[in-house]
Parts: structure tokens; sequence; C-alpha cells
């Protein structure tokens, strides 16, 4: 799949949560080791991910913060 993004990271499912609207997709990256990502469970059956899945987390932002 292409895609325009470039802020992707991959990884490896290590759980997905269901609920009755959204679901919970913990991904393992290298840095910063896990994230989470929260999307429609209709996105995680249509998509058929499943933990130990390779997945690329694709991140979209409007705004970056800097702290310091």
């Amino acid at each position: 799949m292409e895609i325009s993004a470039r802020n992707g990271l991959k990884g490896k499912v290590e759980s997905v949560k269901l609920g009755e609207v959204v679901a919970s997709v913990k991904i393992k990256v290298d840095e910063p080791g896990m994230i989470t990502a929260v999307i429609t469970r209709e996105s995680v059956e249509e998509l058929g991910i499943n933990e130990g899945d390779d997945v690329k987390a694709i991140i979209k932002a409007t705004e970056i913060m800097v702290a310091k």
C-alpha cells in the first residue's frame, strides 16, 4: 500500500480490545516502546487486525508541541 504520510512507525500488535463502537490497538514499536491507537471496531474487523500482526502506525497531526 502506498500512502503520502511520512510519519509512520512499523510495529507488532500486542493486544486488541474491542468495545461496542471503538477498539484499542496496542502496537509495540522500537521507540518509544508502545503506542495505542483508538480506532473504530469496524476498522479492526475490516482490516482483520489480530495480536501478532505486523502493522504500521501512521501518525497524522495538525500540530506539534515541544516541551523542555
